[in-house]
């Protein structure tokens, strides 16, 4: 039957970057603790994690290629929050955002996690960062998975 892949979660000498949107900090925030939680909870060392902080969540991809490309990480997490308005700005910044993030895991092999929430209200947006759920710890344990998965089929 072939050869079968999987990841696993332990984070142990894994190298994570983290992009984080500074726009709707009360939220992005909460998406980093909780990214920090997932991290030393899979036994990522501190040492071993970057943050960046971007203006906004359309300004996560180029600084998510930034990490991808410099060799120095098995995976890049990407936090944000648009949260819909009254205008179609919504629609523009989520779509490019998700597609720009997307292309940067396809065009470096680095996984790149997508950790942009994108709910109708402030409450939501609070109920997915630690609120009913946690999204950043979510992203967090996807890129330790991915990480691992990706190291297992090309092994270095």
């Amino acid at each position: 039957m072939g050869t079968t892949y999987q990841g696993d979660l332990d984070g142990a000498g894994l190298h994570i970057a983290i992009a984080v949107s500074r726009f709707n900090e009360p939220v992005t925030s909460r998406l980093l603790e909780g990214a920090r939680k997932a991290l030393e909870r899979h036994g990522v060392e501190d040492k071993n994690v970057a943050v960046a902080w971007t203006p906004g969540a359309f300004e996560l991809p180029p600084v998510a290629r930034a990490f991808a490309e410099s060799g120095a990480y098995d995976a890049v997490v990407c936090l944000g929050a648009v949260i819909r308005g009254e205008t179609s700005h919504f629609d523009f910044i989520s779509a490019e955002t998700a597609r720009g993030i997307g292309q940067v895991s396809a065009d470096t092999g680095v996984p790149v996690i997508f950790g942009v929430i994108t709910p109708n209200t402030l409450e939501q947006a609070l109920d997915r960062a630690g609120g009913k759920a946690d999204k950043g710890y979510d992203a967090v344990v996807s890129a330790i998975e991915m990480a691992n998965l990706m190291r297992k089929i090309r092994p270095e």
